[in-house]
């Protein structure tokens, strides 16, 4: 991939339909560069006709991919800094696909901790967590087999002033020999043509692999599905699930001299607050209890990391069904891992109570919740019809096996 004025890149004219890299190029081009930054705010209504006036002055194949690369630069908002955003390319895999910038910096932050100063980066994608790596101080060889997805990721590199940390290789991973670096990262793909892939062995290159491969390293994590089975797990790994408020996004394996093993952590998000537990200090599952005054909803990457019992140890509490991650108390604890609700009426699962009840409250703004449950929340809400000056929450669970309605709002600590 050639920079602008470099003689090697191919003219806007060579970009076909049909030639995916070729059209990326072509963006690359002082033509191209500029027809993005004049398609930028195009709004999706005005795109047809945007797109029809700019062919009567560029090659269409050139148009179309800089209106797709505009549409991908919008939503990569959601993921990445806006001013990144606005400088970087992208594919439509290569964006689902990648870290989000705050769970990306995250972990660049724990490589640099560890003193890690050469990174190899196996199925780096478009470069999120390259570009993350590089502004933590960290050289890094990212490397993916896909030409496009390569050409990608230097342009982004080169785009955010970051290529001298960064050198991007078109490889197998399987084939690339990372002694000297000390430490590897590996985000196997984990979508198929038919989406989402769950079983690791299934995973490009195999959780097999990617777990041989830390082996051989000094340190090394492995980016998995949150839903991964336990029993999946190494022995000697780490494995810490990361949720970003409040979204659970992914799980690490962590290997290394730093680690013991066995650990199972939770960190959460943009705070960075982590909870963890050995296998030697891991606690028992909590007692089932009736409902007390206060309810408290475990972050998920909590729940994931099986570290309920945790939690509810710090707020004195129990759980309201042994299958049921909720923990519920008598008393009101301040803690980083669960959002505490005050429970104010605890009821057997009835609709028209529900209804007749939040009319009476004058209840309008209704937040449904739910756990062990087959209501979904907006079929609830068009059934009671809330209305009113008031807000309330309603969690459609199981109490001691029972199906239940627990109402209540929001406490403060």
């Amino acid at each position: 991939m050639g920079r602008v004025n470099d003689p090697n890149t191919p003219s806007t004219h060579d970009a076909g339909p049909g030639d995916p890299l070729a059209a990326f190029a072509a963006l690359l081009t002082e033509e191209g560069r500029a027809l993005l930054d004049e398609v930028r705010d195009v709004e999706p209504a005005r795109e047809l006709a945007a797109a029809t006036r700019l062919r009567r002055e560029h090659p269409a194949a050139l148009v179309s991919a800089a209106l797709a690369q505009a549409r991908l630069r919008q939503r990569a908002t959601a993921k990445f800094d806006v001013r990144d955003a606005a400088r970087m390319f992208f594919t439509p895999d290569g964006f689902e696909q990648s870290t989000r910038t705050s769970v990306a910096t995250y972990r660049a932050e724990c490589f640099a901790a560890l003193g890690v100063r050469s990174l190899a980066d196996l199925c780096c994608g478009i470069g999120g967590d390259a570009i993350a790596l590089a502004r933590a101080g960290i050289s890094v060889l990212a490397v993916d087999r896909s030409p496009l997805t390569c050409a990608v990721a230097r342009a982004n590199a080169e785009a955010l002033g970051l290529a001298e940390l960064i050198e991007v290789r078109e490889a197998d991973v399987t084939e690339v020999d990372t002694t000297g670096y000390d430490a590897v990262f590996v985000d196997p793909a984990r979508r198929g043509g038919r989406g989402r892939i769950f079983d690791p062995e299934a995973y490009s290159p195999p959780l097999s692999w990617a777990v041989e491969a830390a082996r051989k390293a000094p340190r090394a994590a492995l980016k998995i599905a949150p839903g991964v089975p336990h029993e999946a797990v190494p022995d000697e790994a780490m494995a810490e699930w990361i949720s970003d408020r409040g979204d659970v996004k992914e799980a690490v394996l962590w290997f290394g001299d730093d680690v013991t093993p066995g650990t199972r952590r939770a960190t959460l998000l943009p705070t960075g607050a982590w909870i963890d537990a050995s296998p030697a200090a891991a606690l028992p599952d909590p007692a089932v209890r009736p409902v007390g005054r206060y309810l408290y909803e475990p972050d998920g990457a909590v729940i994931r990391s099986h570290l309920v019992a945790e939690v509810a140890e710090q707020v004195a509490g129990g759980l309201i069904d042994e299958t049921i991650a909720y923990v519920t108390s008598d008393e009101l604890h301040a803690t980083d891992y669960a959002t505490a609700y005050e429970i104010t009426d605890q009821l057997p699962f009835n609709v028209k109570r529900l209804k007749a009840l939040l009319r009476e409250r004058e209840v309008g703004v209704l937040t449904v919740k739910k756990r062990g449950s087959a209501v979904e929340p907006e079929e609830l809400r068009r059934k009671v019809k809330p209305q009113g000056r008031n807000s309330a929450t309603v969690f459609l669970t199981r109490v001691a096996g029972a199906p239940t309605m627990l109402i209540g709002r929001p406490a403060a600590v």
